[in-house]
């Protein structure tokens, strides 16, 4: 039952998040939403670039056409993922190297439309796909935002656009319970999945979904044995899920999951739309150097020796963001600081070391520059984006420090 109700969970939550999106103001297939710079409505946002995201919708007759500025000296990508989390492409200067920029045509899989000459075919897994772009801000949030907007989308017509799935809502702390396995035929029609094992979940799914139908005691005990998985499930995401280095869990190879459907909805859970490794890698610290839970009734220090930077672990630029815990959304604080990255100005100690300090107050001995608030009494984890990482990181010989306690 958990590993069809893990299956499951990752498609839920894409559900929950095009449910939420659909809500925003605005919000319009195929239209570009253009996120004001220090703003992202999902789980661990990344403040060191201009946002712009999209839902895109297709069918055979009507592709969309995506416009992708020339952008020189900074860091972009235009990441395009499928129904299930999956990255179906990164259109940027690294993976489209003969052609880093220019239009793009989004088509459903097995279509043929008619698109305009110079555009080149991208293929989507389904009907839908969402498109998260980012603009590396680079100390230069003005020319940032200006090729943010330069990016457009265009449907060429009118595509029938089905409705998201019906998901009841649900919150990260206890989870969707024994529902996920109602109108399971509706769920699976909605989107494929590309996973090579899909047709197995699938009917372990089924099997499941089955039972619960088959009365109410069924049913009710589903759901009892969800209340067990749902916590084991939480645990996993944060502490096994991915290589557990110096206190971190992450520098596992996200965006494209093979199998590992465990995987792909840890992803989803903890900070949905994330990229494939070659983009990034990710680490999160939810234990101290204790191993007690991070909690912003404390203090603590990240100390980074001369000879392991975080920049030095980089092709383009690094960053570490402190949300809290359960709903992984930033906290608020007087500062509206909420991340440091490559850019930040952060004071280096005299033999060339760096040291962050997070708490509900500054900690002495570290300059208040580097001082990353928490709320006090909240638990909070911390985001770590290794971006174009460096094959030391890719490798697994490289961590961010130990969130060590200040005693």
């Amino acid at each position: 039952m958990a590993d069809a109700y893990v299956y499951l969970l990752g498609r839920a939550l894409v559900i929950r998040q095009e449910q939420i999106d659909g809500k925003g103001e605005g919000f319009a297939y195929n239209k570009i939403k253009y996120n004001p710079l220090g703003s992202a409505d999902f789980a661990n946002p990344n403040f060191d670039v201009a946002y712009l995201e999209a839902w895109f919708a297709v069918d055979e007759k009507t592709p969309v056409i995506l416009k992708v500025p020339e952008v020189k000296g900074r860091y972009y990508t235009a990441q395009i993922l499928d129904e299930w989390g999956e990255v179906v492409v990164n259109i940027n200067n690294r993976t489209f190297g003969s052609k880093p920029f220019g239009k793009f045509a989004l088509v459903a899989p097995g279509s043929t439309p008619r698109i305009p000459a110079g555009a080149t075919p991208i293929t989507l897994h389904s009907r839908k796909a969402k498109m998260l772009a980012r603009v590396e801000l680079k100390g230069d949030p003005d020319g940032a935002v200006k090729l943010q907007h330069a990016f457009k989308s265009t449907p060429l017509g009118r595509p029938v656009i089905a409705k998201p799935p019906a998901m009841p809502m649900f919150g990260n702390k206890d989870l969707i319970g024994v529902e996920i396995f109602d109108k399971l035929d509706a769920t699976f029609a909605s989107a494929l999945d590309v996973a090579p094992n899909a047709a197995e979940m699938q009917q372990k799914a089924r099997a499941v979904a089955n039972y619960a139908a088959s009365g109410k005691d069924a049913r009710a005990a589903v759901d009892a044995q969800l209340k067990k998985v749902v916590p084991a499930f939480q645990e996993y995401a944060f502490t096994k899920s991915a290589p557990y280095r110096n206190h971190w869990v992450g520098g596992a190879s996200l965006g494209n999951y093979g199998k590992d459907h465990w995987l792909r909805t840890t992803a989803n859970f903890a900070g949905i739309w994330a990229n494939a490794s070659d983009e990034a890698m990710y680490f999160v610290a939810t234990r101290d150097s204790d191993e007690k839970p991070l909690n912003g009734s404390g203090s603590y220090v990240m100390h980074f020796p001369a000879d392991r930077l975080p920049q030095a672990a980089v092709d383009s630029y690094w960053s570490v963001i402190l949300v809290g815990v359960p709903d992984y959304r930033v906290v608020p604080n007087s500062l509206n600081r909420f991340n440091f990255n490559t850019y930040s100005p952060l004071k280096s100690e005299p033999d060339g070391s760096l040291k962050i300090a997070i708490g509900p107050r500054p900690v002495a001995g570290v300059a208040e520059t580097n001082w990353l608030p928490a709320q006090e009494g909240k638990p909070f984890s911390l985001t770590f984006r290794t971006y174009v990482p460096k094959d030391i990181v890719k490798k697994g010989e490289w961590q961010p420090a130990a969130v060590t306690p200040v005693k």
